[in-house]
């Protein structure tokens, strides 16, 4: 058998059982595909990240129960919150990915961080799918989507909270998540909300997303003509994001806690 320590952080988080929870393996090497994904499939968290140092960066690659992805933000501030608080990381961290190439994260202040994430702004459907028709039949007034998710905006911050998702329907899009948003009411300290969903990846709703809002903050900031937004998460967690658009890169704060450290043993 061999040891491998892993850590379980709540990302967006202030506080312990908060924000979004992810996983963290901190590995000299990759292990098997088949491993981490059965490391993933147990742990039964939204996303296990796995890092490994190359030669003064980190490579990093994000599992959900069911399957490798290309973008994920939360398990990404996880996984320097790990290096920063546990492994003793001092300078900004740099992390290479396979698909939405170069992240960045920085120490803000003590367990808080920024992220420099790339953008992907909002594409048109080419047809949109009739099961969002279907979803959705009276109630949105814009549809939109990136390369891994569908977006909805609805017409108030009630709509998006008060949302009954139907999963099972919601799971026919496979691994292609389920986004909706509003602007926020007037008086409130952020200026919108979101929740997501990817049932047929294993997540039912996600509690914070950091990889959506490199795609919402661009739709808001066109539409309220600001770049600098506040974002709030409406999961039953919930989960606030301090963002800034910088060009085509987005800048994301949170903060995170970690809860625990183990020791896997696993197959040799």
């Amino acid at each position: 058998m061999s040891k491998h320590s892993l850590y379980q952080v709540d990302a967006f988080a202030e506080q312990l059982f908060s924000g979004n929870p992810a996983a963290v393996m901190v590995l000299d090497d990759w292990l098997s595909d088949d491993l981490m994904q059965a490391i993933a499939m147990e742990n039964n968290l939204a996303e296990t990240a796995f890092v490994r140092c190359n030669d003064g960066n980190y490579d990093l690659r994000w599992f959900t129960p069911t399957h490798e992805v290309a973008f994920c933000g939360h398990a990404t501030l996880a996984t320097a919150h790990v290096l920063f608080s546990e492994l003793n990381e001092e300078n900004e961290i740099t992390f290479n990915t396979n698909q939405v190439g170069t992240l960045k994260v920085k120490s803000v202040s003590n367990n808080r961080y920024q992220m420099d994430f790339p953008t992907f702004g909002p594409e048109k459907f080419d047809a949109v799918p009739q099961l969002l028709n279907e979803l959705f039949p009276n109630d949105q007034f814009e549809l939109f989507r990136n390369f891994e998710n569908f977006f909805v905006v609805l017409e108030s911050e009630a709509d998006v909270r008060g949302y009954q998702p139907n999963l099972e329907k919601i799971s026919q899009f496979g691994e292609i998540g389920l986004v909706i948003t509003a602007q926020a009411d007037p008086g409130q300290p952020y200026n919108f909300v979101s929740r997501y969903f990817v049932p047929g990846a294993g997540i039912p709703e996600d509690p914070v997303t950091g990889s959506i809002h490199s795609t919402l903050v661009p739709y808001w900031s066109t539409k309220l003509g600001k770049s600098h937004l506040q974002a709030f998460q409406a999961s039953k967690r919930g989960g606030h994001l301090d963002c800034e658009l910088h060009n085509d890169r987005l800048f994301i704060r949170g903060s995170a806690v970690t809860f625990f450290k183990a020791e896997l043993k696993l197959p040799t």
